[in-house]
């Protein structure tokens, strides 16, 4: 299974529905507290180019929040990505 890593807060919803849903896929998740880490906020705002979180990256390729996440399950697309490893 590839590498999934979520920034996220401690107080945020939609980081909790995306927990849920890739835990539900048999994912386990990379959480980084960007809350506890200004760095690793920089880091995210770097990588995914969004200040707000969740920002959701499998392997390399980022999702983006759980709007996305939840759109890429329902068009079937999300299997797919999280399969890319086996």
């Amino acid at each position: 299974m590839p590498k999934v890593v979520m920034y996220s807060t401690g107080v945020c919803p939609y980081c909790v529905m995306a927990e849920r849903l890739l835990v539900s896929k048999g994912v386990v998740i990379e959480k980084i507290r960007v809350d506890l880490d200004p760095d690793q906020r920089a880091i995210m705002m770097e990588r995914s180019q969004r200040r707000t979180v969740p920002q959701i990256f499998i392997d390399d390729h980022h999702v983006g929040g759980f709007d996305d996440l939840a759109a890429l399950d329902r068009a079937g697309k999300l299997d797919p990505l999280l399969q890319a490893g086996n």
